[in-house]
């Protein structure tokens, strides 16, 4: 089983629990996610089973969507629900119109400080271990995007939003920037991610659903194939002899790939005739070079 499973990840448990759940209930040895959801949050998680983990590097960094709801007037140390309450304050003279400016200035390219309670690794040890040891460690500001962030409803200390954003971005430092920003703090008080690029998670299962698949025998048809999982990734499709050749380890020539016009992509799928996943090349900046990413032997 090589695949994508998309699973609705409930609340109270963490990312790497769903991945252990999987690998039990599949029968697999190798299981990832590319993304991860703190145990507050729910929603989409996309997991890559077996040889698909080589593609987690790929999907992970695909354009992330979600519904959060910002608590305005507390700051906590965490910057979520779950922190020590750190400030607080009831004055929220504040209008929509007023929520609506602040968080628009939020959209586009800008740094972020990451979280010190976060996964985060230094010298080999999660942030967050550091933080609640009293030994916090503030990492460098990171480059994000915010493609777009709407507010949905104003219900004061509560303002619910919709957020696009790139790889990287934590929305709990997002809304915690925007209580600061508006002058009277604020945390994040719930989180849903709504989708990964294509995937939505309405597709998802939760993960009972997922079990009655399995004993069902039905789970099959809920993994999303290799070159399924990449359909926004351009591709060409080679014969059988080439597609023999790639898998036994034959650099890529630039004239394998004559035909094929570069787009915006910096990937390229290559298939083979029957439009099975067999590498996935990447080329470099001037596109005059391609390189394996991976190669997927059957």
């Amino acid at each position: 089983m090589d695949g994508v499973l998309l699973v609705d990840k409930p609340l109270g448990i963490t990312s790497a629990r769903v991945v252990a759940k999987l690998k039990r209930l599949l029968n697999v040895k190798k299981v990832g996610h590319t993304g991860t959801l703190d145990p507050f949050a729910t929603g989409l998680l996309v997991c890559c089973i077996n040889k698909a983990t080589r593609l987690a590097g790929i999907l992970e960094s695909l354009t992330k969507v979600y519904e959060g709801t910002l608590w305005l007037g507390i700051r906590t140390d965490t910057q979520d629900a779950t922190g020590r309450i750190i400030s607080e304050t009831t004055d929220l003279a504040l209008a929509e119109s007023e929520i609506e400016s602040t968080c628009a200035k939020f959209i586009g390219t800008m740094e972020q400080v990451p979280p010190m309670f976060s996964a985060l690794k230094h010298k080999g040890v999660p942030l967050y271990k550091l933080a609640r040891s009293g030994k916090g460690i503030v990492k460098p500001p990171r480059q994000i995007t915010i493609h777009s962030l709407e507010v949905l409803q104003v219900e004061l200390p509560k303002v619910r939003f919709k957020v696009c954003c790139s790889k990287g971005t934590y929305i709990r430092t997002l809304a915690s920037d925007i209580g600061d920003a508006l002058g009277c703090g604020g945390h994040l008080a719930g989180l849903r991610r709504l989708a990964c690029g294509e995937f939505k998670v309405e597709d998802a299962m939760t993960l009972d659903e997922l079990t009655d698949v399995v004993q069902g025998g039905c789970i099959g048809k809920r993994v999303i194939t290799m070159n399924e999982a990449l359909k926004g990734i351009p591709e060409v499709i080679v014969n059988d002899e080439m597609a023999g050749d790639i898998l036994c380890g034959r650099p890529l020539a630039e004239s394998d790939l004559e035909t094929f016009e570069q787009g915006a992509s910096p990937w390229l799928k290559v298939v083979d005739s029957q439009k099975r996943l067999i590498a996935v090349v990447r080329h470099d900046a001037n596109g005059e070079n391609y390189r394996y990413y991976a190669v997927f032997p059957r």
